[in-house]
């Protein structure tokens, strides 16, 4: 759900915190140098008080900050000048009536009603049919004008921008953007959610998902770079965004509360996010991709079909105007989201392409082929500038800005970007998947059955190892991009989120 909020209104929200506060000085400057006021009140009912009590240099003074119609302005600018007329504070009521905005309004458009004032004001007598004709009273008029006015005014509860600050703070920790604790410094919330905190092996088990139905589950999920959710493309062709600290459905998502799912025709069995988080791209077993808008669900840009086999793998390039996506046919392709600009075709692999990623500058291409080899292609050219040979290769991840980590159904291998061997992480074997943690100082590898283990990217040492409970057989493994946490799916349709 996106929500909008005018500048403003932001300004605004300083301001009453300024007033509350009696930063006078402060409200002051602020004012004169937006040109924003707060036109709002604490209380209408005192508002009214006020107006029928003839208050009036409180009420001069609250309408003066206040957005009102100019007729209704002028109604209360006009009875003020009378009562105070009657009350024989001439000199008062003349400034109100030669120097003021609205009775100069009314001179203009109203010349009669200013003439009958002045009127008044200069009789040494006067009649109360004359001030208030047609059976008026003064408490009667007061009343109407009272009536009239508090329906205009905007009534803001006090201490609204510390609320509405708690209630975000409160917000980001549900989605788990912020920490779960009480010590929670907010100057330095950002710098540690993007630094992190150390990697530690997550092997408790925090929430589940469970999808609903016989024989649905998920064939993907990643987590979206801000960390907040957890995305999955279902073998039923259904691609839904959860809440993984509680293993439900985001609902604030407008499309999803209404049950209107991003869907494709087939099992998704490829899923990624772009790196501002504001697109996903899913590609499905009979060849197609598509790109989704996140906060709408719409699908921006379908390829149909992308490749004559289900697509493996993809992901977008750094600025999000391409995609790269592998495929059971062997091909590796990039496609342009502008227009169609950039697309291109590597060709070279005789077996299924398992997995593909852009090195961290882009002008590189990785691809994991089960005939077993990676190569390295030029993005430009699209030609192969370097083949790697690692039976089994299943996927790649880079670690660091030059060291790849290749998961085989053995072992994870680190490797230089020439392919020199660096260092095994093995333990159990017979690997499925695997993920990197947020620091990149851990890798994590699971195993068909549910078998976690974790290992130190330095030293290939195994930190742990954690087996999940009641999992069928496992199909994926993704890691939250800033916490210690990690999501296994698995054939039963469950999706296990394990925490630090």
């Amino acid at each position: 759900m996106s929500v909008e909020i005018e500048a403003e209104d932001i300004v605004r929200l300083i301001l009453q915190f300024y007033k509350e506060n009696n930063l006078t000085r402060s409200l002051a400057a602020l004012e004169r140098e937006t040109s924003v006021s707060l036109d709002t009140l604490d209380n209408r009912e005192e508002f009214e008080k006020n107006i029928v009590d003839g208050k009036w240099d409180i009420v001069l003074r609250d309408v003066a900050r206040l957005k009102l119609p100019g007729k209704k302005l002028i109604d209360l600018y006009e009875h003020i000048v009378i009562e105070l007329t009657e009350q024989r504070e001439l000199s008062a009521a003349r400034t109100l009536l030669r120097q003021t905005e609205p009775m100069f309004i009314l001179k203009q458009r109203h010349p009669e009603r200013y003439l009958h004032l002045e009127h008044l004001l200069s009789r040494s007598i006067l009649d109360a049919k004359d001030i208030y004709p047609h059976g008026q009273t003064k408490e009667k008029r007061r009343q109407q004008i009272a009536k009239v006015l508090a329906a205009e005014v905007t009534v803001v509860a006090p201490g609204r921008l510390s609320t509405l600050l708690e209630n975000s703070a409160k917000w980001q920790q549900v989605q788990g953007l912020l920490p779960d604790n009480a010590s929670f410094d907010p100057f330095r919330a950002e710098a540690v959610s993007q630094i992190g905190e150390r990697d530690v092996f997550a092997n408790q088990a925090c929430s589940t998902i469970k999808f609903p139905g016989k024989g649905t589950y998920a064939e993907s999920l990643a987590f979206a770079p801000a960390g907040q959710i957890l995305a999955t493309g279902s073998v039923d062709g259904f691609i839904e965004l959860w809440n993984y600290t509680n293993g439900k459905l985001r609902k604030d998502l407008q499309y999803q509360a209404d049950e209107n799912f991003m869907a494709m025709d087939a099992s998704v069995i490829c899923i990624n996010f772009s790196k501002n988080g504001e697109q996903l791209v899913t590609g499905s077993t009979d060849g197609k991709i598509a790109v989704w808008k996140v906060q709408s669900g719409t699908c921006q840009r379908k390829y149909s079909p992308a490749h004559s086999q289900g697509v493996t793998s993809v992901c977008f390039s750094k600025d999000a105007s391409m995609v790269l996506s592998g495929s059971y046919d062997h091909t590796v392709k990039i496609h342009g989201l502008r227009g169609g600009k950039g697309n291109k075709e590597f060709k070279g692999h005789t077996g299924f392409v398992n997995n593909v990623l852009f090195s961290n500058d882009n002008r590189a291409v990785l691809s994991a082929s089960s005939d077993n080899t990676i190569r390295v292609w030029d993005t430009e050219s699209a030609d192969c500038l370097r083949t790697i040979d690692i039976a089994g290769v299943q996927s790649l991840a880079f670690v660091g800005e030059d060291r790849i980590l290749a998961l085989t159904s053995a072992a994870m291998r680190i490797i230089s970007i020439k392919g020199d061997l660096l260092g095994m992480l093995t333990s159990a074997g017979d690997y499925v998947a695997m993920a990197l943690s947020p620091q990149q100082q851990l890798a994590y590898s699971v195993t068909e059955s549910g078998i976690v283990e974790c290992f130190n990217t330095s030293t290939g040492e195994l930190v742990g190892k954690e087996s999940l409970e009641n999992a069928g057989e496992i199909i994926g493994i993704a890691s939250h991009p800033l916490a210690n946490v990690i999501a296994v799916s698995d054939d039963k349709g469950r999706v296990h989120l394990l925490k630090a």
